[in-house]
């Protein structure tokens, strides 16, 4: 059993969160030093002109543009509630989606897709069923229109925090989908890091959550943070690979060191293609990225191509697998869901 260990501090004036698994960084999460709207929030927003050739329409927000990648039945001068995806780019609207979501601890409120669904991570059956009355009892009443979804920290939880948790998230969306009236306007704020540590890292439960100023340096994290900020990343065996952003494009390229025979290239890229997902996350980077793989026969790519596919299955982030260029060269396009971390910390 891995141990799980959750840490809530304070990094350079902002709020941060670090889940640690088996004394290794796996993720990390800090609060932005801009007014930017945080990945979450819910607008009443108006529709204003859409964009040719971009598949979009741009939403007036309280402050600035979000930028809807819809525009099949909305006019402009519409009002709607818009949920931001992400962070945005540097001198581009908000990316925001019409399809809301209502996420806490234990449950996820869906409107306009309904049905009750529990996670697929639960298994025992006498609990699915207990889960499913419970789901039942606390939507009592609600609009069909509503949808829920039942998380997998369910599993170690109160029933009556779970019924708590559905209740207050019913509630909420209920009191948003009513609210269309007026100008642009904040509805509901975006997590915040601890705020979304606390939601998101619930399954498997933590062994250990450590809320305290300084934890951050007592664990050793503060030189796990700062390799982050530079593009080196070393390998077992001697190799390294280096992540460098540009503005078009992530490219990572794999070095496998004094020793170049193909056996060393497929250690190499194999080793690469475990760690890329969480340095990815670590550092807060997605888009398109492609990866140059150390020199091997072109019969391991399978191999290899298998071996990512199961690394990104497990990261959290949506990932498109595009595969190998005609220049052997490895595509993939993973969504952006948090600001860099080199620009998180100036």
């Amino acid at each position: 059993m891995s141990e799980r260990l959750v840490i809530l501090d304070e990094l350079r004036g902002c709020k941060a969160a670090a889940l640690v698994v088996d004394g290794q960084l796996e993720d990390l999460l800090i609060d932005p030093q801009t007014d930017a709207p945080l990945p979450g929030a819910i607008y009443r927003g108006v529709a204003d002109r859409p964009m040719k050739g971009q598949g979009g329409v741009f939403v007036k927000l309280p402050e600035g543009s979000g930028f809807l990648r819809q525009t099949a039945g909305i006019a402009p001068g519409a009002r709607l509630l818009v949920q931001v995806t992400g962070p945005a780019e540097p001198g581009k609207a908000v990316p925001v989606t019409t399809r809301l979501l209502f996420k806490s601890r234990y449950a996820i409120v869906t409107p306009e897709a309904p049905g009750q669904n529990i996670s697929r991570r639960i298994k025992d059956e006498p609990l699915r069923a207990t889960l499913e009355a419970i789901a039942t009892a606390a939507m009592a009443g609600a609009s069909p229109s509503l949808g829920l979804i039942l998380r997998s920290a369910c599993e170690m939880a109160d029933p009556e925090e779970i019924a708590d948790d559905i209740t207050a998230m019913r509630e909420l969306a209920e009191a948003v989908l009513a609210d269309l009236n007026g100008g642009p306007e904040l509805l509901v704020e975006g997590a915040g890091a601890h705020e979304t540590a606390w939601r998101d890292w619930a399954d498997p439960p933590p062994d250990e959550v450590v809320d305290a100023p300084g934890a951050f340096e007592e664990r050793g994290l503060l030189e796990a943070i700062d390799l982050l900020l530079t593009p080196r990343v070393d390998l077992p065996g001697g190799g390294h690979m280096m992540i460098e952003q540009t503005r078009a494009l992530l490219a990572v390229d794999v070095n496998t060191g004094g020793d170049t025979t193909p056996a060393a290239g497929l250690k190499a890229n194999i080793a690469v293609a475990r760690a890329l997902p969480r340095q990815l996350r670590l550092r807060g980077l997605g888009g398109q990225v492609v990866v140059d793989f150390a020199p091997m026969p072109k019969r391991d790519r399978a191999v290899l191509d298998q071996v990512l596919r199961a690394a990104f299955k497990g990261d959290g982030a949506e990932t498109s697998m595009v595969g190998w260029t005609v220049m052997g060269l490895y595509e993939l396009v993973r969504k952006r869901d948090r600001l860099p971390l080199s620009e998180v910390l100036g």
